[in-house]
């Protein structure tokens, strides 16, 4: 086992998630790099070429343990992004299970060391002045303008996953009181206020939907609906959403994801209590409602470095 060349192992590896798994070129050609750039770290050449191949042709697979791994990933950090480290290490974790399933190894030594921790992408949010901008822009003429007016406004003033939107019955609205009921995560029901807005675009459509449709539209059923009266999918209002947001022209890509994360953003700008968002999110931790205040705090630096004079 100690003579074992680990750039042979490593051959043999590649083959095998060609004929077994009938992996691409692409990513036979990714692990590839990812094994052979540990073995020029073992070898003590990180920054190799293919011209010093033959150097690294001395390194055995009995060299390898977690403490080595570990170093490996040291001598990355800086250098690659925390999601490159942890793609990485899982093609060492993969090697090693393959050279251990041909008890070539008794260990996998890359199970003891802990995938780094990613760093969470900040939600995507609009201004206020672009969302204002999206909503004004949608022209509530016929039927379907009418709806997708208020899918746009209902989005925005209860913070509602587009899940929660769609499954959104007649008997879960309360317009005179501004109330709706949906149904989260985990079928966890809670009552969300909706603003004057999206109170009046919903029966404004409804009322339409009634007056065009008559006695063929259910009293209780889906809120919102496709044009053969069945229940409008999430899908379908992802699609709504885009196209008013490719018609206003805006930067950021829009979904109803950021129709939420605009509206936690906003509250938290004006003010709004960190557990009143959370309980309008229907999130079960606050730390996932604590996401919304660091995009609130970079703006807020943003705008201190700018404007203050001795900053």
């Amino acid at each position: 086992m100690e003579t074992d060349s680990l750039l042979e192992r490593i051959h043999g590896f590649l083959q095998s998630l060609a004929a077994e798994k009938g992996y691409s070129a692409h990513t036979l050609r990714a692990y590839r790099n990812d094994l052979v750039e540990l073995t020029a770290f073992v070898a003590g050449h990180p920054e190799w070429s293919r011209e010093e191949m033959h150097r690294l042709t001395e390194v055995r697979v009995a060299q390898v343990d977690a403490l080595v791994i570990r170093g490996y990933l040291g001598y990355l950090h800086g250098r690659n992004r925390k999601s490159s480290i942890a793609r990485k290490l899982a093609a060492i974790r993969s090697f090693f299970r393959y050279l251990r399933k041909l008890h070539l190894v008794e260990e996998n030594p890359a199970e003891a060391v802990r995938t780094p921790k990613q760093a969470k992408p900040l939600p995507v949010y609009l201004s206020v002045d672009d969302m204002f901008r999206m909503l004004d822009n949608v022209p509530a003429e016929g039927i379907l303008g009418l709806r997708d007016k208020a899918i746009l406004e209902t989005l925005y003033s209860g913070g509602v996953r587009v899940s929660e939107l769609a499954s959104l019955d007649m008997e879960d609205l309360d317009l005179h009181s501004g109330l709706i009921r949906v149904l989260g995560k985990g079928h966890k029901e809670r009552i969300v206020p909706i603003g004057a807005k999206a109170q009046a675009a919903i029966a404004a459509y409804r009322e339409a939907l009634g007056l065009q449709v008559g006695q063929g539209v259910p009293g209780n059923g889906a809120v919102f609906l496709n044009k053969n009266l069945g229940r409008l999918t999430t899908r379908s209002i992802a699609r709504v959403v885009d196209k008013f947001a490719r018609a206003c022209g805006l930067a950021v890509p829009v979904s109803p994801h950021a129709f939420r994360h605009s509206f936690a953003t906003h509250l938290l700008d004006a003010g709004a209590d960190l557990r009143a968002v959370q309980e309008l999110l229907g999130h079960r931790s606050l730390s996932t409602t604590q996401r919304y205040t660091h995009v609130s705090i970079d703006r807020l630096m943003e705008t201190y470095d700018k404007a203050h004079p001795r900053r």
